[in-house]
C-alpha cells in the first residue's frame, strides 16, 4: 500500500493547524486563554449544578406542600406560585450564565 500524497496543500496536515488559523481569523492566542477561561468555565459549571440543586429543593418542597393541602384551591394555588417562581428563576439564572459566558470568552487583557 503507497501513502498518499496531499494534492491540496491549504487542507490541515497536522492537528494543530486549525488552531493556527483560528488564531490567524482574529481568536488570539489560546495558549493565553488558559487558567483564565478553565476557571471561568468551572465557575459556570458550579453557577449551573448549584442551580439545579436550588431547583431540585424548591420541588420537594412544592410536592410536600401539594401533599399536605386540603382542597384544590390550595393545590392550585401551591402549583400557579410554584410555576410563577420557576419561571422567574430561569430568567434570573439564564441572565447570570449568559454574563459569565460573556465574560469567559473575552479577549484576555494583556498587560502593559
Amino acid at each position: 500500500m503507497t501513502a498518499k500524497s496531499n494534492p491540496d496543500k491549504t487542507a490541515p496536515e497536522t492537528p494543530a493547524n486549525p488552531f493556527a488559523q483560528l488564531q490567524e481569523a482574529g481568536f488570539g492566542n489560546f495558549a493565553a486563554m488558559g487558567t483564565a477561561w478553565m476557571e471561568a468555565m468551572s465557575d459556570i459549571g458550579a453557577e449551573a449544578m448549584s442551580f439545579v440543586a436550588e431547583r431540585l429543593k424548591e420541588d420537594v418542597k412544592t410536592q410536600h406542600e401539594m401533599l399536605h393541602c386540603k382542597d384544590m384551591d390550595q393545590l392550585q394555588h401551591i402549583q400557579a406560585e410554584f410555576v410563577q417562581k420557576a419561571i422567574d428563576q430561569y430568567q434570573e439564572e439564564t441572565g447570570k450564565l449568559v454574563e459569565m459566558s460573556t465574560q469567559a470568552f473575552q479577549p484576555p487583557k494583556s498587560e502593559d
